[in-house]
């Protein structure tokens, strides 16, 4: 049966990258992982830090010239569920009654996502991840 195996990531759109960097690593001790840089642009986009085990904080640009973000998303964006068959699971959700909002489909990261929300409207990513991912480079590496 196909499953949910962990939170992947949390993603949290920050004021500060440098501050936020400097907390994140310096502070609390995770080790930065990679960064995706926005796709249209190539603009400064998403830092991932390492935290261990598979999983990840994703810290996202509160915005630039080019991506402009209100202070309204500053804060907590989203959560990020890891699944084994993202296939399975989306029709499962579905089948449940619940709305997939995006997806399945392959993101600039080469993982499978989709998307849903709880019943107050957070959302909620669902992730394969593929073995040409960032993620899964990182988790390889930093996981020794």
């Amino acid at each position: 049966m196909e499953k949910i195996t962990g939170i992947a990531h949390i993603a949290i759109t920050v004021k500060d990258m440098k501050k936020s960097l400097d907390f994140y690593t310096r502070i609390l001790g995770f080790k930065k992982a990679f960064e995706i840089p926005e796709p249209q642009t190539g603009a400064p986009w998403i830092e991932y830090l390492y935290i261990g085990g598979g999983q990840f904080i994703e810290l996202f640009y509160n915005g630039t010239k080019d991506n402009p973000w209100s202070e309204e998303l500053r804060g907590f964006n989203h959560l990020c569920l890891q699944v084994d068959d993202i296939q399975s699971v989306v029709e499962r959700i579905k089948k449940e009654g619940a709305e997939i909002t995006d997806g399945p489909k392959q993101g600039c990261d080469n993982n499978w996502q989709a998307w849903t929300k709880d019943p107050d409207g957070i959302r909620v990513e669902l992730m394969q991840i593929d073995k040409k991912s960032p993620h899964y480079q990182a988790i390889q590496e930093l996981s020794r």
